[in-house]
Order: C-alpha cells, then structure tokens, then sequence
C-alpha cells in the first residue's frame, strides 16, 4: 500500500546524484522544513519517462517552485550513474534532484514498488507522484494504468 496523506515519509537512505559524487541523505531529513515533490518512474531512459513524464517537470520547475515547492524530486530504480546520465540528457542536473534507488529500498519503504519481470524490468517503482509538507504526505498520485496523467506536473500544479 502507497504512503498516503497523512503519512510521515519514511526515515530511509536515499542516493541523490550530485554533479560529483553521489550524497547519501536520509529522506525524512531531505524533507524537514521543506515542500518537496517527489516522482516516480519505472525506469530512466524508458520511453514514456523520458519522452512524456520527466520533461513535465523539467519544463515547469519555476512554476512549482513559484507555487512553494522547495525540491523536485525524480526517483528510478536504477543505479547513480544510469541516474546521472539521465539528468544530464535531459539538461535537468542542477535543476531536479535524481534518486538512485539502486536496490528498491526506498521504492518499498514508500509501498510504491511493483514487479515488471513481464516486461523485463524487474521489482521497480510505479508510475507516481506526492507531496509532502515538511514531512508529511499532502498528496500521492499513482498511475493506474500506463502512461501518464494523475502523476503529472500538471496535475501536481492543480494540488498546489
């Protein structure tokens, strides 16, 4: 089961890609004090979330953060430097904060894995999107069905 509204984000260690080395924060203490979005995709590089999910929030970054939200988040169960590529082709290092979930940790912590072995990706993260307020689950929005609508940077405008 998703985290929900409500809900504390958990205490666990996430690998954020930095242009050197990866950082090794703890998620709860990445949010403290902060409104932070979090995005969740199947798989950096894959179609649809390099063509029709991250381009979302790379484009409206200023919007979000004009609407109060301190860090963008994009997290993928790939390693650091599969997710550093990522950022960097699409010119969103810097500006977005990648997650390499590496090992599906934080993927599980937040009830958000899912197994695709059928389309031969593996234990993953769903398609998502949430809110948190200082810690605190505000919204979660997780996509159905594949593609991209409830998890979009649209949509996290609207919540805003």
């Amino acid at each position: 089961m998703p985290v929900a509204p409500g809900d504390r984000l958990p205490d666990v260690k996430i690998r954020v890609v930095t242009e050197d080395q990866p950082s090794d924060v703890s998620l709860a203490g990445a949010a403290e004090g902060k409104t932070i979005a979090i995005v969740g995709v199947p798989g950096a590089f894959t179609p649809t979330c390099s063509l029709n999910h991250l381009p979302g929030y790379v484009e409206n970054e200023a919007a979000l953060k004009a609407k109060g939200v301190d860090d963008i988040y994009i997290l993928s169960v790939n390693d650091h430097f599969v997710m550093k590529a990522w950022a960097k082709a699409s010119n969103a290092l810097g500006k977005l904060h990648f997650i390499a979930d590496w090992n599906g940790s934080v993927s599980r912590a937040l009830g958000v894995e899912i197994d695709l072995a059928v389309a031969g990706l593996g234990k993953r993260s769903t398609r998502f999107s949430l809110l948190a307020r200082d810690g605190v689950v505000s919204h979660v929005n997780v996509e159905p069905k594949p593609g991209v609508d409830v998890s979009s940077a649209a949509t996290m405008l609207e919540q805003l």
